[in-house]
C-alpha cells in the first residue's frame, strides 16, 4: 500500500469525522436559510472528494529524506514547540530571535549569520505587527 493511500484513507476519515460533527450543530429557529450546517459539510464533501481521488490516483512513491534530514526536522519541531511555549512568559522579540536563529541554522550552519538574522526577523516582525 502506497504512502498515498494511506494519506487518502486518513483524508477520507477525517472528512466524515469532520461530517458527522457538522451534522451536530445545533441551528435555531431564527437562523438564515442556508443555516450553520452547510459550510462545514461543503467542506467535509470537499475534504471527501479529494481523499478519494488520493486513494484511486495516487503519485509514485516518494524518495525520502536520508535519517539526518528527519532528525532536523525532529530538531526543528521542538523548536516551534517551545517556541510557542516561551512567546507567553518571554514576550515576542526574545524567543522569535531564538527560535528563527535555531531553525536558520538547521538550515545552514552559520551561528554568527543566522544569530544576526534572527534578531533583524524578530525585530521587524514585531515592528510590522
Amino acid at each position: 500500500m502506497s504512502s498515498d493511500r494511506i494519506f487518502g484513507l486518513v483524508i477520507v476519515i477525517g472528512a466524515l469525522a469532520f461530517f458527522a460533527g457538522a451534522l451536530q450543530i445545533q441551528t435555531s429557529f431564527m437562523s438564515d436559510p442556508l443555516g450553520p450546517r452547510t459550510f462545514p459539510i461543503l467542506i467535509s464533501a470537499a475534504a471527501l472528494l479529494c481523499g478519494l481521488t488520493i486513494v484511486a490516483r495516487p503519485d509514485p512513491e516518494p524518495e525520502w529524506p536520508a535519517p539526518a534530514a528527519w532528525l532536523s526536522m525532529g530538531v526543528a519541531l521542538v523548536v516551534l514547540i517551545a517556541y510557542a511555549y516561551a512567546v507567553v512568559p518571554f514576550g515576542f522579540l526574545i524567543p522569535t530571535a531564538i527560535a528563527s536563529a535555531a531553525i536558520g541554522y538547521l538550515i545552514e550552519r552559520k551561528a554568527t549569520q543566522n544569530a544576526v538574522m534572527g534578531v533583524g526577523l524578530s525585530v521587524v516582525l514585531f515592528v510590522i505587527f
